[in-house]
């Protein structure tokens, strides 16, 4: 009899309003998984810092992925498959998951500066300020080929860009074991992507390196 495929959790990664939440959200309903939005394990202070326009330094982001980074164990342990996001800027960051024992796959979500500029500018549901977006550019490491994962565009509609994320998910890694304590995906609403809204025309991708 084949083995059963192991856990995994991808890591939905890049700046702000890259489109993280959504294409998180919307993936981890079609494939049947459980949904982390890292920004929620953000402490107040750190959300206070951000919102005045001060970026966060290495020392205020250490409670914050060692949170992340505690959750996805919890996962691994269990045996559950999960999307989590993340900007995941710096290696050393991403890096911290992959010791966690689960089996992690990085979806990057690239997007262009000047188009990541007017989307921020635009939003009126979240902490980070325009003013902040550049430092986060400037801290950004690209997945390297050793890192395991993709990179897609976030040009486009959302609709396209879960599309891309699909079809990378199947060039890579193997398909997450659906969790049977979550609704069917197909019953999901969140597993419905508009065509409208911050997401992509598919980029060619990383392999699963």
């Amino acid at each position: 009899m084949e083995a059963a495929p192991a856990p995994l959790v991808v890591v939905v990664m890049g700046v702000s309003s890259s489109g993280k939440s959504t294409l998180g959200s919307a993936l981890a309903a079609r494939l049947g998984v459980p949904f982390l939005e890292g920004d929620a394990l953000h402490s107040p202070e750190n959300v206070h810092k951000m919102a005045a326009g001060r970026p966060l330094t290495d020392e205020d982001r250490e409670p914050w992925l060692a949170a992340l980074t505690d959750r996805i164990r919890q996962w691994a342990d269990a045996g559950r498959s999960g999307v989590v996001t993340c900007s995941a800027l710096k290696r050393a960051y991403r890096d911290r998951f992959r010791r966690t024992g689960a089996r992690i796959w990085f979806l990057e979500l690239d997007l262009d500066p000047e188009v990541a500029a007017r989307r921020i500018a635009a939003r009126t549901d979240h902490f980070m300020p325009p003013g902040l977006l550049d430092s986060q550019y400037a801290a950004l490491e690209p997945l390297a080929a050793d890192e395991p994962g993709t990179r897609v565009s976030t040009a486009g509609s959302a609709a396209r860009t879960l599309a891309a994320a699909i079809e990378a998910l199947a060039r890579g890694p193997a398909r997450p074991v659906p969790d049977a304590r979550l609704r069917s995906p197909s019953r999901d609403p969140r597993s419905s992507v508009g065509e409208d809204g911050p997401g992509p025309a598919a980029a060619p991708g990383r392999g699963s390196g």
